[in-house]
């Protein structure tokens, strides 16, 4: 497939996707958020709706979060836009030479990525930011759509349990659709900060993907310090050294 050709099919599933309707726990509850709105947000148009993908329809790195939330991409339309958790996001993808600016504050802020797609396994904000098990299977078709139109994924960089576990279902679930293998597929390690490990391609087919594990950018995490920029960088880089987005850095003689 085409970049352009991928980009046609990202558009088509973002066009279906906003409409969906599927969980009404869920559609109640961003919509009421829409409608009451946070004070310093009073004045806008919230966006409350499912929350498509974003980024590069070439990436060969696809980040996995978990859900919108509620006062920012539930306002905004865009993954990880107009909260304090894609203001850390954005700003390490900047660092890595990823994102065009360092900041996401709108849809219409000029912010573009190379080689960067950004999803989640739930597309409509959860309260408390839980979603159940069964909307999560529910919303499960749309990140398979997305990662099928995104021909150049190899690498997954999972943002918490919740994305990490959804990249390890796709990639089990396809590499039982191939047919009759030698060997089970692979028992993919607990979720840790900086977890590596190489899974069946969550694409299809008989390729392998690298999958690396990152706790969650949300501000639990990045103000109580338990996820350092530092922390973070770190993954993020060798994650981009595996999709071939940046060299390895020289060791010193």
């Amino acid at each position: 497939m085409s970049r352009g050709g991928a980009a046609r099919a990202l558009e088509q599933i973002a066009a279906e996707l906003v409409e969906c309707r599927r969980c009404p726990r869920l559609v109640a509850w961003r919509e009421d958020i829409a409608r009451e709105k946070r004070r310093a947000y009073r004045d806008q148009t919230y966006w409350g709706r499912p929350v498509p993908g974003f980024g590069d329809p070439d990436a060969p790195l696809v980040i996995v979060g978990l859900a919108p939330a509620a006062h920012g991409a539930n306002r905004t339309g865009r993954m990880f836009t107009g909260d304090r958790s894609g203001d850390f996001l954005y700003a390490a993808l900047f660092r890595a030479g990823l994102a065009s600016q360092p900041t996401s504050t709108s849809r219409d802020d000029g912010l573009s990525l190379r080689g960067v797609f950004i999803t989640a396994p739930c597309r409509c904000a959860p309260p408390n930011n839980k979603p159940t098990i069964v909307e999560l299977a529910a919303c499960r078709g749309w990140i398979d759509r997305e990662l099928a139109a995104l021909h150049r994924a190899r690498v997954y960089l999972a943002l918490g349990k919740i994305g990490y576990d959804a990249v390890g279902a796709l990639a089990r679930a396809r590499c039982a659709s191939v047919g009759d293998r030698a060997e089970a597929p692979p028992r993919l390690p607990p979720f840790a900060h900086g977890v590596e490990a190489t899974i069946p391609d969550p694409r299809g087919g008989a390729a392998e993907a690298r999958l690396f594990g990152s706790y969650h950018v949300s501000q639990q995490n990045t103000q109580t310090g338990r996820l350092t920029r530092d922390m973070f960088d770190e993954v993020l880089r060798r994650a981009a050294i595996a999709a071939g987005l940046c060299a390895p850095e020289r060791s010193e003689r």
